[in-house]
């Protein structure tokens, strides 16, 4: 399970990840990316933590399905929180082959976009 601080939970800051930040399209997810953006809301005393959120649709199944793509993608995305820049809004969003994958492929898939998107991989 992803820190509290780290958890992207209002409608404004998923809008803004997804509107203003870069976006990376693999075969089972799109994952938006805003690097470095201020938070209003945080203290200015320290770097602002990377914040992460997941947008699981039904199309990618039943409610099972669902939480348990969530559950995984948590679990990958606190792993990588440290690679991103500090402040940073994530957005994962999972697309109806993601109900399918097991948890190397959703691994794989969201690497490859993390690194496009913090510009270490070719396109």
């Amino acid at each position: 399970m992803l820190p509290t601080d780290n958890r992207l939970r209002r409608r404004e800051d998923f809008a803004t990840a997804v509107r203003r930040g870069r976006r990376a399209g693999r075969p089972l997810l799109v994952v938006h990316l805003r690097s470095g953006s201020t938070d209003p809301h945080a203290s200015g005393e320290s770097a602002p933590p990377t914040r992460a959120g997941f947008v699981v649709s039904k199309a990618v199944g039943g409610a099972v399905v669902r939480n348990r793509v969530k559950r995984r993608l948590r679990h990958l995305m606190r792993e990588r929180l440290s690679e991103l820049p500090p402040g940073s809004l994530v957005v994962v969003r999972a697309l109806p082959g993601a109900g399918d994958a097991d948890h190397a492929q959703l691994a794989r898939d969201l690497d490859a976009a993390l690194q496009r998107l913090l510009g270490r991989g070719a396109r």
